[in-house]
Protein backbone atom coordinates (compact mmCIF):
# COMPACT_ATOMS: atom_id res chain seq x y z
CA UNK A 1 0.00 0.00 0.00
CA UNK A 2 1.36 3.42 -0.96
CA UNK A 3 2.07 5.65 2.02
CA UNK A 4 1.92 9.40 2.55
CA UNK A 5 4.85 10.94 4.39
CA UNK A 6 4.51 14.19 6.32
CA UNK A 7 7.78 15.97 7.12
CA UNK A 8 7.39 18.53 9.89
CA UNK A 9 10.39 20.83 9.45
CA UNK A 10 9.92 23.14 12.45
CA UNK A 11 13.63 22.76 13.29
CA UNK A 12 14.75 22.83 9.66
CA UNK A 13 15.96 19.81 7.73
CA UNK A 14 19.30 18.24 6.80
CA UNK A 15 20.43 15.01 5.19
CA UNK A 16 21.33 13.17 8.38
CA UNK A 17 18.13 14.27 10.13
CA UNK A 18 16.09 12.87 7.25
CA UNK A 19 17.84 9.49 7.22
CA UNK A 20 17.42 9.19 10.98
CA UNK A 21 13.71 10.09 10.87
CA UNK A 22 13.04 7.54 8.12
CA UNK A 23 14.93 4.83 10.01
CA UNK A 24 12.87 5.67 13.09
CA UNK A 25 9.74 5.25 10.96
CA UNK A 26 10.77 1.68 10.27
CA UNK A 27 13.01 1.69 7.21
CA UNK A 28 15.09 -1.50 7.20
CA UNK A 29 18.59 -0.80 8.56
CA UNK A 30 19.92 -4.09 7.15
CA UNK A 31 18.77 -3.18 3.63
CA UNK A 32 20.33 0.26 4.02
CA UNK A 33 23.69 -1.05 5.18
CA UNK A 34 23.81 -3.58 2.33
CA UNK A 35 23.29 -0.81 -0.22
CA UNK A 36 25.88 1.46 1.39
CA UNK A 37 28.38 -1.41 1.48
CA UNK A 38 27.88 -1.90 -2.26
CA UNK A 39 28.89 1.67 -3.13
CA UNK A 40 32.42 2.13 -4.50
CA UNK A 41 33.26 4.47 -1.62
CA UNK A 42 35.64 4.05 1.28
CA UNK A 43 37.06 6.11 4.10
CA UNK A 44 33.89 6.25 6.18
CA UNK A 45 31.63 4.26 8.43
CA UNK A 46 28.05 4.76 9.60
CA UNK A 47 26.85 4.98 13.19
CA UNK A 48 23.14 4.64 14.04
CA UNK A 49 22.14 5.29 17.65
CA UNK A 50 19.57 6.81 20.00
CA UNK A 51 20.11 10.29 21.45
CA UNK A 52 18.19 12.78 23.53
CA UNK A 53 17.40 16.15 21.96
CA UNK A 54 15.71 18.61 24.32
CA UNK A 55 14.81 15.59 26.44
CA UNK A 56 13.15 13.80 23.51
CA UNK A 57 14.35 10.39 22.34
CA UNK A 58 15.35 10.42 18.68
CA UNK A 59 17.33 8.41 16.14
CA UNK A 60 20.77 9.67 15.14
CA UNK A 61 22.46 8.86 11.82
CA UNK A 62 26.13 9.76 11.66
CA UNK A 63 28.54 9.38 8.74
CA UNK A 64 31.99 9.27 10.30
CA UNK A 65 34.78 10.15 7.88
CA UNK A 66 37.94 8.24 8.69
CA UNK A 67 41.21 10.20 8.93
CA UNK A 68 39.27 13.48 8.80
CA UNK A 69 37.92 15.91 11.35
CA UNK A 70 34.21 15.20 11.51
CA UNK A 71 33.02 18.70 10.70
CA UNK A 72 29.80 19.93 9.10
CA UNK A 73 30.04 18.17 5.76
CA UNK A 74 26.61 19.18 4.48
CA UNK A 75 28.02 22.60 3.56
CA UNK A 76 31.50 21.42 2.57
CA UNK A 77 30.54 19.65 -0.64
CA UNK A 78 29.17 22.92 -2.03
CA UNK A 79 31.39 25.56 -0.54
CA UNK A 80 34.56 23.96 0.78
CA UNK A 81 35.56 23.41 4.39
CA UNK A 82 33.82 25.62 6.93
CA UNK A 83 36.45 27.14 9.17
CA UNK A 84 34.41 29.55 11.28
CA UNK A 85 32.29 27.71 13.80
CA UNK A 86 31.23 30.77 15.78
CA UNK A 87 27.85 31.17 14.09
CA UNK A 88 25.83 28.89 16.31
CA UNK A 89 27.03 25.44 15.25
CA UNK A 90 28.09 23.23 18.11
CA UNK A 91 29.56 19.98 16.88
CA UNK A 92 28.14 17.55 19.37
CA UNK A 93 28.39 13.81 19.57
CA UNK A 94 25.50 12.72 21.74
CA UNK A 95 25.39 9.22 23.16
CA UNK A 96 22.29 8.29 25.09
CA UNK A 97 23.38 5.74 27.65
CA UNK A 98 20.73 3.95 29.64
CA UNK A 99 21.37 5.86 32.84
CA UNK A 100 18.50 8.29 32.60
CA UNK A 101 20.66 11.19 31.47
CA UNK A 102 22.36 12.42 28.35
CA UNK A 103 26.10 12.14 27.75
CA UNK A 104 27.11 14.87 25.34
CA UNK A 105 30.64 15.32 24.07
CA UNK A 106 30.96 18.83 22.71
CA UNK A 107 33.74 20.03 20.45
CA UNK A 108 33.66 23.74 19.69
CA UNK A 109 36.01 24.26 16.76
CA UNK A 110 36.89 27.94 16.53
CA UNK A 111 39.61 27.72 13.94
CA UNK A 112 41.68 30.77 13.17
CA UNK A 113 43.01 29.28 9.96
CA UNK A 114 41.56 28.12 6.70
CA UNK A 115 41.24 24.37 6.14
CA UNK A 116 40.68 24.46 2.41
CA UNK A 117 41.56 20.77 1.92
CA UNK A 118 43.06 21.74 -1.41
CA UNK A 119 44.80 18.39 -1.70
CA UNK A 120 41.53 16.54 -2.18
CA UNK A 121 40.13 15.72 -5.57
CA UNK A 122 36.72 17.06 -6.49
CA UNK A 123 33.87 14.96 -7.85
CA UNK A 124 31.54 16.12 -10.59
CA UNK A 125 28.03 14.90 -11.33
CA UNK A 126 29.45 12.37 -13.82
CA UNK A 127 31.55 10.70 -11.10
CA UNK A 128 28.75 10.85 -8.54
CA UNK A 129 26.27 9.37 -11.02
CA UNK A 130 28.69 6.50 -11.70
CA UNK A 131 29.04 5.81 -7.97
CA UNK A 132 25.26 5.72 -7.50
CA UNK A 133 24.74 3.56 -10.60
CA UNK A 134 27.29 1.01 -9.34
CA UNK A 135 25.46 0.61 -6.04
CA UNK A 136 23.21 -2.43 -5.61
CA UNK A 137 19.84 -0.78 -4.99
CA UNK A 138 16.35 -0.76 -6.47
CA UNK A 139 15.56 1.38 -9.50
CA UNK A 140 13.27 3.46 -7.30
CA UNK A 141 16.00 4.21 -4.77
CA UNK A 142 18.48 5.04 -7.53
CA UNK A 143 16.00 7.43 -9.15
CA UNK A 144 15.48 9.25 -5.84
CA UNK A 145 19.24 9.61 -5.27
CA UNK A 146 19.97 10.89 -8.77
CA UNK A 147 17.07 13.33 -8.58
CA UNK A 148 18.30 14.83 -5.30
CA UNK A 149 21.84 15.25 -6.58
CA UNK A 150 20.57 16.76 -9.83
CA UNK A 151 18.68 19.41 -7.85
CA UNK A 152 21.83 20.17 -5.84
CA UNK A 153 23.94 20.45 -8.99
CA UNK A 154 21.52 22.88 -10.61
CA UNK A 155 21.43 24.99 -7.44
CA UNK A 156 25.23 25.14 -7.38
CA UNK A 157 25.35 25.86 -11.10
CA UNK A 158 23.04 28.82 -10.63
CA UNK A 159 24.94 30.10 -7.58
CA UNK A 160 28.30 30.16 -9.37
CA UNK A 161 27.05 30.79 -12.92
CA UNK A 162 28.73 27.71 -14.37
CA UNK A 163 27.27 24.87 -16.48
CA UNK A 164 25.93 21.89 -14.52
CA UNK A 165 28.55 19.60 -16.05
CA UNK A 166 31.28 21.86 -14.62
CA UNK A 167 29.92 21.75 -11.07
CA UNK A 168 32.32 19.93 -8.76
CA UNK A 169 31.65 18.83 -5.21
CA UNK A 170 34.46 18.94 -2.67
CA UNK A 171 35.51 15.35 -2.00
CA UNK A 172 35.30 15.36 1.80
CA UNK A 173 31.77 16.72 1.78
CA UNK A 174 30.79 14.67 -1.25
CA UNK A 175 31.45 11.34 0.53
CA UNK A 176 29.24 12.40 3.41
CA UNK A 177 26.57 13.75 1.08
CA UNK A 178 26.55 10.72 -1.22
CA UNK A 179 26.02 8.46 1.79
CA UNK A 180 23.28 10.69 3.23
CA UNK A 181 21.46 11.05 -0.08
CA UNK A 182 21.68 7.37 -1.03
CA UNK A 183 20.52 6.46 2.48
CA UNK A 184 17.51 8.78 2.17
CA UNK A 185 16.66 7.29 -1.22
CA UNK A 186 16.91 3.71 0.04
CA UNK A 187 14.78 4.46 3.11
CA UNK A 188 12.07 6.24 1.08
CA UNK A 189 11.91 3.33 -1.34
CA UNK A 190 11.96 0.77 1.48
CA UNK A 191 9.04 2.50 3.21
CA UNK A 192 7.13 2.61 -0.11
CA UNK A 193 6.64 6.37 0.13
CA UNK A 194 4.78 7.72 -2.88
CA UNK A 195 3.33 11.01 -1.61
CA UNK A 196 4.97 13.55 0.68
CA UNK A 197 3.59 16.62 2.45
CA UNK A 198 5.91 19.45 3.47
CA UNK A 199 3.93 22.54 4.46
CA UNK A 200 6.97 24.81 4.68
CA UNK A 201 10.64 24.97 5.62
CA UNK A 202 11.65 26.77 8.81
CA UNK A 203 14.95 28.61 8.39
CA UNK A 204 17.18 30.72 10.60
CA UNK A 205 18.96 33.98 9.87
CA UNK A 206 22.42 35.50 9.98
CA UNK A 207 25.55 34.38 8.17
CA UNK A 208 27.88 31.42 7.84
CA UNK A 209 31.54 31.58 6.90
CA UNK A 210 33.02 29.16 4.38
CA UNK A 211 35.92 28.85 1.97
CA UNK A 212 34.38 31.38 -0.42
CA UNK A 213 33.73 33.94 2.33
CA UNK A 214 30.72 34.91 4.41
CA UNK A 215 27.37 33.67 3.12
CA UNK A 216 23.92 34.87 4.18
CA UNK A 217 21.35 32.46 5.60
CA UNK A 218 19.55 30.97 3.71
CA UNK A 219 22.72 30.08 1.81
CA UNK A 220 22.61 30.54 -1.99
CA UNK A 221 22.02 26.86 -2.79
CA UNK A 222 19.05 26.66 -0.42
CA UNK A 223 17.57 29.90 -1.74
CA UNK A 224 17.94 28.67 -5.33
CA UNK A 225 16.24 25.37 -4.50
CA UNK A 226 13.25 26.88 -2.70
CA UNK A 227 12.87 29.50 -5.44
CA UNK A 228 13.12 27.10 -8.37
CA UNK A 229 10.76 24.58 -6.76
CA UNK A 230 8.26 27.00 -5.19
CA UNK A 231 8.81 25.68 -1.67
CA UNK A 232 7.28 27.86 1.08
CA UNK A 233 9.88 29.07 3.58
CA UNK A 234 9.58 30.84 6.93
CA UNK A 235 12.49 32.88 8.31
CA UNK A 236 12.63 32.77 12.11
CA UNK A 237 14.59 34.75 14.71
CA UNK A 238 16.93 31.80 15.32
CA UNK A 239 20.52 32.69 14.43
CA UNK A 240 22.02 29.95 12.28
CA UNK A 241 21.36 27.70 9.31
CA UNK A 242 18.46 25.33 9.95
CA UNK A 243 17.91 24.22 6.35
CA UNK A 244 20.92 22.70 4.61
CA UNK A 245 21.28 22.33 0.83
CA UNK A 246 20.76 18.56 1.08
CA UNK A 247 17.65 19.04 3.20
CA UNK A 248 16.16 21.53 0.76
CA UNK A 249 16.99 19.26 -2.19
CA UNK A 250 15.27 16.31 -0.52
CA UNK A 251 12.09 18.35 -0.07
CA UNK A 252 12.27 19.55 -3.68
CA UNK A 253 12.68 15.97 -4.89
CA UNK A 254 9.94 14.26 -2.90
CA UNK A 255 7.29 16.79 -1.82
CA UNK A 256 4.09 16.23 -3.78
CA UNK A 257 2.06 18.89 -1.93
CA UNK A 258 2.52 21.73 0.55
CA UNK A 259 -1.06 21.42 1.84
CA UNK A 260 -1.71 19.27 4.90
CA UNK A 261 -5.16 17.64 5.03
CA UNK A 262 -7.53 19.27 7.54
CA UNK A 263 -7.84 15.99 9.39
CA UNK A 264 -5.75 12.86 9.18
CA UNK A 265 -4.68 9.82 11.14
CA UNK A 266 -1.07 9.44 12.25
CA UNK A 267 -0.06 5.83 11.61
CA UNK A 268 3.52 6.13 12.85
CA UNK A 269 6.02 8.80 13.89
CA UNK A 270 9.79 8.92 13.44
CA UNK A 271 12.18 11.43 14.99
CA UNK A 272 15.54 12.30 13.43
CA UNK A 273 18.15 14.18 15.45
CA UNK A 274 20.25 17.01 14.08
CA UNK A 275 23.87 17.61 15.03
CA UNK A 276 23.65 21.35 15.53
CA UNK A 277 22.33 23.03 18.64
CA UNK A 278 20.08 26.05 18.27
CA UNK A 279 17.19 27.60 20.15
CA UNK A 280 14.89 24.84 18.96
CA UNK A 281 14.54 21.11 19.46
CA UNK A 282 16.83 20.16 16.58
CA UNK A 283 14.54 17.33 15.49
CA UNK A 284 12.94 16.42 12.18
CA UNK A 285 9.59 14.77 12.80
CA UNK A 286 8.37 12.41 10.09
CA UNK A 287 4.92 10.85 10.09
CA UNK A 288 3.10 8.28 8.03
CA UNK A 289 -0.42 9.68 7.70
CA UNK A 290 -3.69 8.59 6.13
Amino acid sequence: MNKTLYLECYSGISGDMTVAALLDLGADEKVLREVLDSLPLDGYHVEISRVLKSGIDACDFNVVLENQDNHDHDMEYLYGHLHDHTHGHEHTHEHNHEHGHEHTHEHNHEHGHNHAHGHHEHRGMKEITEIINKGKMTDGARAYALRIFDILAHAESKAHNVPVEEVHFHEVGAVDSIVDIVAIAVCLDNLDIKDCVVTNLTEGKGTVRCQHGILPVPVPAVLNIVSDNHIPIEITDITGELVTPTGAAVVAAIATTHELPKTFTVVKTGLGAGKRRYECAGILRAMIIE
